[in-house]
């Protein structure tokens, strides 16, 4: 594999993380990746396609020299793109309007073009759809290691398309009076988990130069593997999202410590130094669902420190009294800025609602921010 064509991957690959972890519109998220595709095999189009429950795929987004809007066009289930989607081989041709693998099944809109290559995303079991590139005919053919790079690449954002099932599952959930739930649910467990593998496939390019360093090959395959562990969680939560009376299971009780240690210890990766720590009360025996509660309320504000405090100081503290539990999060930053979204604190203001419980937020240039999440356990 060309290194350098590799290290432009990982950065697309990173890029694209990070849009989805931040909340983009599934479609935008998809459209940088069709876009970043085109780039990295010099192409003139690309087309990012979906599997269908009958095989066929469908076009969620294009980029490049097409006159027609490709979205929505349904290709067959016999077609290379439909097979690859199935979780074959990349499939790549010299003129896919001659080549008899794939000649039977262009479509119209796609006869100018004449190079062609398609890679699935994922692998194994979890492929979710194709990723194909063209070029215009008359064009070189796409190379060995271009292909060896666009699979790679395909492989890996597969959890956009993951994400942008989970959309999907959402709109449909919503028959069901659940789909503001769903959103809260999607974004305080899976976008934050998102949003630490995305850190350190950005860490690992930065460092980057031609070639891996052994390091930095251990750190992405860590974080390619968290990625991985998130595509399941999603797509078992679409499922559930899919029966309409999805059964409650009973959840045995949550150590908030450890669970509280966890959090404070990938902050700490993240923003280059350890948050203080400060435990006290009964914590190993909380209830699921309360708990659940406090580490999404943990896991956001140390989240919101990370993206946009600067901050050199940072203490967590957790407290079960009588009462219930309090958890504060206070850092020395410069506040959040004016104009960034804070749909992910409002969540927890609704959290904090539906539980019966109590939420607050302060936050100034001169004094940093405080964020206070207190639940009863009654």
């Amino acid at each position: 594999m060309d290194p350098t064509l590799a290290a432009r991957a990982l950065s697309a690959a990173t890029e694209i993380t990070t849009a989805a972890l931040s909340g983009d519109d599934p479609g935008a998220v998809l459209e940088t990746v069709v876009r970043r595709a085109v780039e990295l095999a010099e192409a003139d189009l690309g087309l990012v396609m979906v599997r269908s429950g009958d095989g066929t795929v469908v076009v969620e987004a294009a980029h490049g020299e097409c006159l027609a809007d490709l979205r929505g066009l349904v290709l067959p289930s016999a077609s290379a793109a439909g097979q690859v989607a199935r979780g074959g081989e990349p499939v790549v041709s010299v003129d896919f309007t001659t080549d008899p693998r794939t000649a039977p099944f262009v479509p119209p809109e796609l006869t100018g073009f004449g190079p062609f290559a398609a890679a699935p995303f994922g692998a194994g079991g979890r492929v979710l759809g194709a990723l194909t590139v063209y070029r215009r005919h008359g064009s070189g053919i796409f190379s060995s290691s271009t292909v060896e790079v666009l699979t790679a690449f395909a492989a890996q954002v597969g959890v956009v398309l993951a994400l942008a099932e989970g959309a999907v599952a959402r709109n449909r959930v919503s028959l069901y009076q659940e789909r503001e739930r769903i959103a809260r649910e999607l974004h305080d467990v899976i976008v934050q988990r998102l949003y630490g593998a995305g850190m350190q496939l950005d860490r690992v390019r930065r460092r980057m130069r031609k070639r891996f360093a052994q390091a930095d090959g251990v750190r992405l395959s860590e974080a390619i593997d968290q990625l991985d562990q998130t595509i399941e969680e999603i797509r078992g939560t679409v499922r559930a999202l899919r029966s309409p009376e999805p059964e409650r299971e009973s959840q045995p009780a949550i150590d908030l410590a450890e669970s509280a240690r966890g959090e404070v210890r990938i902050a700490g990766e993240l923003l280059g130094f350890p948050p203080t720590l400060e435990l006290s009360g009964e914590l190993a025996d909380i209830p699921a669902e309360r708990a659940d509660h406090i580490r999404a309320a943990l896991r956001e504000a140390l989240s919101n420190v990370v993206r946009h405090s600067g901050a050199s100081e940072t203490r967590v503290t957790l407290h079960r009294d009588a009462e219930g539990v309090k958890l504060r999060v206070r850092d020395n930053g410069s506040g959040v800025p004016e104009g960034v979204a804070t749909r992910g604190l409002r969540h927890l203001a609704e959290r904090a609602e539906t539980a019966g419980g109590k939420y607050f937020v302060n936050s100034s240039p001169s004094l940093g921010t405080l964020v206070a999440f207190d639940l009863p356990l009654d």
